[in-house]
C-alpha cells in the first residue's frame, strides 16, 4: 500500500503512542548529514530504553536511501473513480478471496469469536493490501524509516514509527533482516505501520511472536484487533452509512478504498 493510503488513525496513534522528551536529532534535506543524525538518534534511543544490542543489529549497514526520498516526493493525488478503482484493484481478486475464505474458515471463525470482525472483511483487506501476502514489499524497513525520520518533511511522524520498529525488534517479534516491507515502512501482509504493529499486533498462532509478515493467523487477527480497537461493532453491517463503514475510514481514509473493502467483502461472503 502506498503512503498516500496510510490509514487515518495512524497519525494520531503515532503522535501519542511513544512518549518522551522532545526529539533533539537535527533533520536534514540531503544525504550529507545523515550519519551525524543517526549517531545522535542512537544516543536518544538508548536514553529511552532501546538496548545497544538492538541498535547495533537494527542499524548495521543502514545508509541514507535516495530511492525512498524520490518515492516520497513522487506521490500523486488519487483521482480514480470508485468504479475504476474497484475494477483495477478488486475485481480480479474475488475468486481467490472466496477460496481464501473457505481455506481459512476455521481460523476466521475463531478470530471473529474473539474480536467480532467477520472473515469476509478481513479477507477483503488482506487481498487489497498485498494480494494475500504476495506483495508485502521487499525494502529494508529500518533503512526506510531512518531515511524518512532524518528527512525534514515528516520527521516527527516517521521518528515515532522508527522507535516503534526498534521496540518490535527488541521484544523479539522480528529480526531486522525479517523487517522487509513497503517504501514508507509499512510491514506485513496487511501493511501495518510500526506504531500500529506495536499496539495492535496479536500472537494468534501462539508461537510467542507477533509476526505479521509470515503468519496469516497473526496477520488476520491483528487486522481484526485494529478494527475492534477503532470501534468495530460485533454483528453490525459494514456498508456505506453504517457505523462499521465509518470504522473502515480508520483503516483507510480514501472513500474509494473503504467502499471497495465493503463491496468486496459482500461479494465474497
Amino acid at each position: 500500500m502506498s503512503f498516500s493510503f496510510i490509514r487515518a488513525g495512524a497519525l494520531a496513534l503515532a503522535l501519542s503512542l511513544i512518549s518522551g522528551p522532545a526529539l533533539a536529532a537535527k533533520c536534514g534535506n540531503g544525504a550529507g548529514g545523515f550519519n551525524r543524525w543517526l549517531g545522535q538518534f542512537k544516543k536518544e534511543a538508548a536514553a529511552r530504553g532501546i538496548r545497544k544490542s538492538t541498535l547495533d543489529r537494527a542499524f548495521r549497514g543502514v545508509t541514507y536511501d535516495r530511492r525512498v526520498i524520490r518515492l516520497d516526493r513522487g506521490q500523486h493525488s488519487f483521482k480514480l473513480s470508485f468504479a475504476q478503482f474497484y475494477r483495477r484493484r478488486a475485481a480480479g481478486l474475488i475468486g481467490r478471496a472466496r477460496r481464501k475464505l473457505k481455506q481459512k474458515a476455521g481460523l476466521l471463525r475463531r478470530i471473529e469469536k474473539r474480536f467480532g470482525v467477520p472473515g469476509p472483511v478481513l479477507v477483503a483487506i488482506w487481498g487489497l493490501e498485498t494480494g494475500f501476502g504476495a506483495n508485502s514489499g521487499r525494502m529494508n524497513v529500518i533503512r526506510s524509516l531512518a531515511t524518512l525520520s532524518y528527512d525534514c518533511r515528516r520527521s516527527a511522524f516517521f521518528t515515532r514509527n522508527l522507535y516503534a520498529a526498534l521496540k518490535i525488534i527488541q521484544r523479539g517479534d522480528m529480526s531486522p533482516a525479517q523487517m522487509r516491507g513497503a517504501w514508507a515502512g509499512e510491514l506485513g501482509q496487511t501493511q501495518f505501520l510500526a506504531t500500529s504493529y506495536l499496539r495492535f499486533g496479536v500472537d494468534f498462532d501462539g508461537n510467542g511472536r507477533r509476526d505479521l509478515v509470515r503468519s496469516s493467523a497473526d496477520v488476520l487477527a491483528s487486522t481484526a484487533n485494529y478494527l475492534r480497537g477503532h470501534g468495530w461493532k460485533r454483528g453490525g453491517a459494514w456498508g456505506p452509512g453504517t457505523h462499521n463503514y465509518a470504522v473502515l475510514k480508520q483503516w483507510n481514509a480514501a472513500n474509494v478504498y473503504r467502499k471497495t473493502i465493503a463491496k468486496m467483502a459482500n461479494a465474497i461472503k
